[in-house]
């Protein structure tokens, strides 16, 4: 019969945990003191952390400092959560104490526990090794967390960017698809010159281009690495060849060119690396939400809205009214900005909290910009393949309204003045006529001046119209 419960112990007691529990005492008391959220760590930081553990026990047996034995037993434990093992041990709350020392003694406890048993030990007895002594060796939490930090960012950055380049590729290709078909501009949610459909799609993608381009920018500082600071920055308890060999071997496994900070007291005490990531994903998120908004916005009716855009159906819209069908995506977008300006709203209230060497508020951190950058990538996926792909324009639609719109009369002002056309766009508004047709009515125009200075195409490229 298996036994129900071990019992390990501390500086602060005893605690009974599960007795086929990869994790420990710090573990156990973590997740009786920090049940908060029941949200666990993004599972890209805990892969760094693992990583972090790996590349260390590396380092530590190549100068010896850790024998083969204990090294070989931790880094195949590495290896065996690198590659989905064990990851149901990792059950620290987000929310926890500062600077992540209990997410951290989670990993080092269950690393510690699996090349213990691996080497003929039992679990709980950490004998022979010790998640403090040997799987932590050279390493505090206040310069692994921000490290893993880092590296979990840069990860998930990968993907979530490549997302967004997919949707601006997107974007491009249906602006060339699109460019045929000249639309009312609007602003102020008024009558505005005409435009391309392509010109305005096409400013859609160059919003997200250099979107991206200011994220990857404010990326490159992720790559200056903190590990061997140890618990102030001052690398107490590390090799001096330490810092240096965990960069490489980091760099090796991660396949990024990660380098060492100059200056590792500054690493620890500043988040102010990872708050311009966020801030600057989030940058990118507003230009979305506002891509989102003008595509609810062109799709609105469809009899009773704009109706120049055509979306694709992805399901019913309503409940109660049969055949509605709403834009799903593009909300669905918008409330995942609206999260996105949320997390970073956190992100720059904890990395002000720093105090003196250290700042505490990581865990908070990581969980936002983390959340912050997967979910916006899995927003614009879903936006790219079941928006923008499929998206049409409505040409009926388009052409009634920029035919229509008032400020069609900015064309006549080089001719007419300002004063005398202005005159004229509130007589066609008052009238409920076009302007084309009122100034050949009054005789201003002939009906070839007024085709030639009212050319749609023309009225969307510079120049003063009928000048050629």
């Amino acid at each position: 019969m298996t036994e129900a419960a071990r019992t390990e112990h501390d500086a602060l007691g005893a605690v009974a945990l599960p007795a086929d529990a990869w994790y420990g005492i710090a573990t156990a008391r973590a997740l009786a003191t920090f049940p908060i959220s029941g949200l666990r760590a993004h599972p890209t930081l805990i892969t760094a952390v693992v990583r972090i553990k790996r590349a260390a026990a590396v380092v530590h047996q190549g100068t010896g400092r850790l024998d083969d034995r204990r090294a070989d037993a931790i880094i195949t434990a590495c290896d065996q959560l690198l590659g989905g093992a064990y990851r149901d041990q990792i059950l620290v709350d987000v929310y926890q104490a500062g600077a992540g020392t209990s997410l951290h003694m989670n990993v080092n406890e269950v690393l510690a526990n699996l090349a213990t048993v691996a080497l003929g030990g039992a679990r709980g007895t950490y004998d022979p090794v010790h998640p403090n002594d040997h799987v932590n060796m050279a390493q505090s939490t206040n310069d692994v967390f921000p490290t893993a930090m880092r590296l979990a960012a840069l990860e998930a950055l990968g993907p979530a960017l490549s997302a967004v380049d997919s949707l601006v590729d997107a974007l491009r290709e249906q602006a060339v698809r699109l460019d045929g078909h000249v639309k009312t501009g609007r602003t102020h949610l008024q009558d505005a010159m005409p435009i391309r459909l392509g010109q305005e799609v096409g400013a859609w993608a160059g919003s997200l281009e250099r979107g991206a381009r200011r994220v990857r920018h404010s990326a490159r500082y992720l790559l200056d690495l903190g590990i061997g600071g140890t618990a102030v920055g001052t690398g107490v308890n590390a090799e001096p060849v330490y810092a240096s060999r965990m960069v490489a071997e980091l760099a090796r496994l991660t396949g990024l060119p990660l380098r060492r900070g100059a200056d590792l007291v500054q690493l620890m005490q500043s988040l102010g690396d990872l708050a311009g990531v966020s801030a600057a994903w989030r940058v990118l998120a507003l230009d979305l939400g506002k891509i989102a908004a003008d595509l609810r916005l062109l799709s609105s009716g469809p009899r009773t809205g704009l109706d120049e855009l055509r979306l694709p159906a992805v399901q019913p819209g309503s409940s109660i009214m049969p055949g509605k069908v709403n834009p799903s995506v593009p909300e669905m977008v918008q409330q995942v900005v609206f999260q996105v300006a949320g997390h970073d709203a956190t992100v720059a209230a904890a990395a002000e909290r720093g105090e003196l060497e250290l700042n505490v508020m990581m865990p908070v951190v990581a969980h936002n910009l983390l959340s912050a950058i997967t979910i916006l990538g899995n927003a614009v996926r879903a936006l790219e393949t079941h928006t923008i792909r499929g998206l049409e324009a409505n040409p009926e639609m388009l052409a009634y309204w920029v035919e229509r719109s008032a400020a069609l009369a900015t064309a006549l002002a080089p001719r007419l003045g300002y004063a005398r056309t202005a005159a004229l766009t509130k007589r066609a508004i008052a009238e409920g006529v076009t302007i084309r047709e009122l100034v050949v009515r009054e005789g201003l125009l002939t009906a070839d001046e007024a085709e030639v200075l009212l050319d749609l195409r023309r009225l969307t490229e510079p120049g003063v119209p009928g000048d050629d």
